[in-house]
């Protein structure tokens, strides 16, 4: 092998060295060394086994054979440029579109899920000839300059950062800890004219609105699902005011949401959004992404004269990773393995809900679950300090597809031992994460 093995001790003090401080490890007190992974399961360099309950990268399950045999076939062949032409790029580019609605047909390859999202930004920008972006609370869209601005999960963290003025935070459509809860009698429309009245301020000012963007479900904000018929009526007000729909699906698509292949197709047939963002899943774990819009909106990005070329996006070999990928969600029928297990986990966390007052609520889609702590379910009191007593458990769940029963049970039965205080002495020990449980201002990486 072309690297040594270094003692874990070791790894710490070169990475300390070497790697920029704000790259923060997980589990930092005491960090896991992984070497190797298969399916759903991780080993560390004691080759100690670890159920991964957070990756949403690894979609089809970590090292899949086919995969890997498909990466290196086409590694062996041919790598290059997407200038060259290649039946890979435009086999995959046919491939992924057929999952989509009619409508979006033109696909532009990139390499990461911020890479996708800045793109998707200059084309609503090109599209329309505005400037404003409206997101919501807690959204996190990537980590390059232009969507940390759109990204309030992660500008807010930032002591002397100023909002850019082109870019306008509505409320989270967040029916258990939001403004509308499920007793309202119309949610989806309450949140969506908060959005409505963000657009009339701004044209009071002057302002524009190119887009409003939002994940299909939130996940850093919450695992929070939108009430049906709200995108609806949001993309109804934004282009009203000329501005298009961009859908991140960087997290939660892929069929990870079990019932559809896409998270905004929750929302009914009868809504399409203007763009689609993807990443993540989509390499199982090869870095690539993709932006997915109408035959409008590229031409419109044509016209303003400006080549858009990008050296490895829709490169043979991401373009053969990804169509592995599909074809072992499809052989596997891992969109159906999100919605049976992903609906007996959920089905298991309602009932530990019924033994644990601190579980206030349950809630997701297929395997995109989520945990929500408090003091007080009346009063939905978020439960901060007893939050920090269980850090390093585990509490939102984006596992590989290829979860299975066994996994779900064991998950149940450890975070039930954490809650009633207990540490149970099982070898197989969970690897979760939480991102914000409501509270994004910190960050949460969870074993057990």
């Amino acid at each position: 092998m072309a690297t040594e093995n270094l003692d874990k001790q070791k790894t710490i003090d070169l990475r300390k060295k070497h790697v920029g401080p704000s790259c923060k490890v997980f589990f930092s007190h005491d960090p896991i060394k992984i070497v190797r992974a298969r399916g759903q399961y991780m080993y560390n360099e004691k080759d100690e086994k670890y159920l991964d309950c957070i990756n949403n990268v690894a979609h089809v399950g970590h090292c899949h054979p086919d995969v890997v045999e498909a990466g290196a076939k086409q590694m062996e062949l041919l790598n290059t440029n997407s200038r060259f032409l290649h039946d890979n790029l435009v086999l995959y580019a046919q491939r992924l579109q057929a999952t989509l609605p009619e409508k979006l047909s033109v696909c532009y390859f990139v390499n990461s899920g911020s890479e996708a999202n800045d793109l998707a930004l200059r084309l609503a920008w090109q599209y329309t000839g505005h400037k404003d972006i409206i997101t919501l609370e807690n959204a996190y869209h990537g980590h390059v300059s232009s969507l940390i601005d759109i990204s309030p999960y992660k500008f807010q963290q930032m002591a002397c950062a100023e909002p850019s003025q082109h870019v306008h935070v509505a409320l989270s459509p967040d029916i258990y800890r939001g403004k509308y809860c499920e007793d309202h009698p119309d949610p989806a429309i309450a949140y969506a004219e908060n959005v409505k009245d963000i657009i009339e301020q701004a044209h009071k000012k002057g302002r524009k609105i190119a887009a409003f963007i939002a994940e299909s479900l939130q996940s850093c904000g919450g695992q929070v699902i939108p009430p049906v018929g709200y995108f609806q009526k949001v993309a109804q007000h934004v282009r009203n005011a000329g501005g298009i729909f961009i859908a991140d699906e960087v997290q939660v698509g892929f069929g990870r949401v079990g019932t559809h292949f896409w998270g905004f197709q929750l929302q009914g047939e009868d809504f399409v959004p203007d763009i689609v963002t993807m990443g993540k899943p989509i390499g199982n774990g090869h870095p690539m992404s993709c932006v997915i819009t109408t035959r409008e909106v590229a031409e419109s990005f044509m016209s303003s004269g400006m080549e858009y070329f990008n050296t490895f996006g829709g490169n043979p070999v991401s373009c053969a990773i990804g169509l592995a990928v599909l074809d072992v969600i499809e052989k596997e029928d891992l969109q159906g393995n999100a919605l049976h297990i992903g609906g007996y986990l959920t089905r298991l966390l309602y009932d530990l809900k019924k033994r644990h007052l601190l579980v206030g609520d349950v809630r997701g889609r297929g395997l995109f679950i989520g945990l929500d702590l408090v003091r007080n379910r009346d009063k939905r009191t978020p439960a901060t300090a007893e939050a920090q007593d269980v850090i390093y458990r585990s509490e939102q769940f984006k596992p590989p597809m290829c979860f299975s029963r066994e996994d779900a049970e064991l998950v149940v039965e450890k975070i039930d031992q954490i809650l009633t205080g207990t540490s149970g002495n099982s070898k197989l020990s969970l690897m979760g994460s939480h991102s914000s449980w409501q509270f994004p201002q910190k960050h949460w990486h969870t074993t057990s």
